[in-house]
């Protein structure tokens, strides 16, 4: 299946073949959004990290530790029951500083780009209200 798509006359050139210098830069190759996208990104893979990281050692521990995991703490509280309870603890952190995080770095910039994109100018037409989207 050589040049699939079938490329017709009448068709316009893909956007990946033909520059057009006259079209308005894309949101994505602005400098901020590439920032936000890094910084989402380097934040995401951190935290998921840790939490997965965590988890993993929880259940490592409590399938080849056994010994270590069953050493009562406080009556019937084990280690190991103490540790799944801090894996709800960490979740819990995790979200908390995800929300926080996304509040102060991302929401920001978020706004300055939408402000941007939504501002009229030659070349980009407004989109009409009854087709945008609602906020929460």
């Amino acid at each position: 299946m050589n040049g699939f798509p079938p490329q017709h006359a009448d068709w316009p050139p893909s956007l990946t073949t033909a520059a057009d210098s006259t079209r308005p830069p894309s949101i994505h190759e602005h400098p901020e959004f590439q920032s936000m996208r890094r910084a989402f990104r380097t934040f995401g893979a951190t935290v998921v990290t840790l939490v997965v990281g965590g988890f993993l050692l929880y259940v490592l521990l409590s399938s080849f530790a056994s010994g270590v995991m069953n050493q009562p703490l406080a009556g019937h509280l084990t280690l190991g029951l103490a540790f799944g309870l801090v894996q709800f603890a960490v979740m819990a952190l995790a979200v908390w500083r995800y929300t926080v995080h996304m509040r102060r770095r991302m929401d920001p910039v978020a706004r300055r780009l939408r402000a941007e994109l939504n501002r009229t100018g030659p070349g980009r037409p407004r989109v009409p209200q009854e087709r945008r989207f609602r906020t929460w």
